[in-house]
């Protein structure tokens, strides 16, 4: 009998199968029924939130869900309290521009198969979200990084030019920077927008923390305002009302008006061949951006509570040294006598506390962990003291 052939599968998923050291020794503790405490929380209907209550599933029973009546780029009405969520900050987006995705993720992916083709490269800063070059790969994008001035966090243009010196498409950030927390500066958003535009590149401009500003002042105006080069802004209700499970998010079309029109008629096209958006959470959506500043102001609170109550805390200023101006996250310097891999395994299996080791957001330099502020006070608290001790 001839040997059955083994299943083929794309070089696109080839990714490493064994788990890395620090979720084996995850997994050991948790089956010893050893009790951790994580400072990576990133789910924030995990946390204790208040704003998680029953109303905010009344808009889920309509007798309106029953129907399905699916349009590319959304339902109107999704898409005018979306106009309407970028007015009260000060841009104003045409519902038109607007379209509507099941996630950030997934309005990565259409934006990289309406920009890119095989083996073209999307220009990303770092540090930044290792998402990226996952999803990436996935739609066969190359992502060349380019790195940002350590000291603030802000644009180096000649890291920038040298990075775009292969074929680059498009470019890529994050504003507020995931994890670092800083707001793309007025005069890095000029030069950022001059060099697309000189160069006939899109820009893409992940937002999804853009209501998170600790500093108001600093967080300027979205980039879904600009209309000097061909621009999509992200974002979605995981981060703007705390709620990822409902799975809807957007891309707002901006720029110069030719290029504007075609790149919206070709993303309803990839966005028709999908109709991903759920019709419950599109009816929903009304209602929830309308309440979207209780959510983020309730957050935003517990955010700066514990960054607060981490910078009390004896030696502290010793490991922070950039107070984040936005975002849930913030990144400590660690001592060089271990790697950051290295001191995120130490503190998970001496003090049971989890840390992102630094590398994950492709932060350079000196060791790093990144924490998540989301986490509730105490339990937040008491990692951070169990850090520090440790330290």
């Amino acid at each position: 009998m001839k040997a059955r052939e083994e299943a083929v599968f794309s070089k696109r998923t080839a990714w490493p199968a064994d788990e890395n050291p620090l979720s084996r020794k995850l997994a050991a503790l948790k089956k010893a029924g050893h009790p951790v405490l994580d400072l990576t929380e990133s789910n924030p209907t995990r946390c204790g939130f208040g704003y998680l209550r029953q109303d905010w599933l009344s808009p889920l029973a309509s007798s309106e869900n029953l129907l399905y009546d699916p349009s590319p780029r959304g339902a109107l009405a999704a898409r005018e309290a979306v106009s309407r969520y970028y007015a009260r900050r000060g841009a104003s987006v045409d519902p038109s521009q607007i379209v509507l995705t099941a996630s950030t993720s997934e309005a990565y992916h259409f934006l990289f198969r309406l920009l890119a083709d095989p083996d073209a490269r999307i220009l990303v800063a770092k540090p930044g979200y290792p998402l990226l070059e996952y999803l990436g790969a996935l739609n066969d994008v190359s992502v060349t990084p380019f790195s940002l001035k350590p000291d603030g966090w802000s644009l180096d243009l000649a890291a920038l030019k040298r990075a775009a010196s292969v074929k680059a498409r498009a470019l890529m950030l994050v504003n507020p920077n995931n994890p670092t927390g800083h707001f793309i500066s007025p005069g890095d958003r000029e030069k950022i927008v001059r060099f697309c535009r000189e160069r006939s590149l899109a820009l893409l401009a992940d937002e999804v923390f853009f209501d998170y500003a600790w500093n108001p002042d600093l967080r300027g105006v979205s980039f879904a305002a600009g209309s000097e080069t061909l621009t999509f802004t992200m974002s979605g209700v995981s981060k703007i009302l705390g709620l990822p499970q409902m799975k809807i998010g957007w891309i707002a079309v901006s720029g110069p008006e030719k290029e504007k029109r075609e790149a919206l008629r070709r993303l309803e096209i990839i966005a028709d061949a999908y109709l991903s958006v759920n019709t419950p959470a599109q009816h929903a959506l009304p209602f929830w951006l309308e309440n979207a500043e209780a959510v983020s102001g309730e957050i935003l609170r517990r955010v700066q509570n514990n960054f607060e109550a981490f910078m009390k805390l004896p030696e502290a200023g010793r490991f922070i040294k950039e107070r984040p101006q936005g975002g849930w996250y913030a990144a400590a310097d660690l001592p060089d006598s271990r790697s950051d891999e290295d001191w995120a395994l130490h503190l998970l299996g001496a003090e049971h506390v989890l840390v992102h080791p630094g590398y994950l957001f492709d932060l350079e330099g000196p060791p790093q962990a990144v924490i998540s502020l989301l986490p509730e006070p105490e339990i937040f608290l008491e990692g951070a003291r169990r850090i520090l001790r440790r330290l």
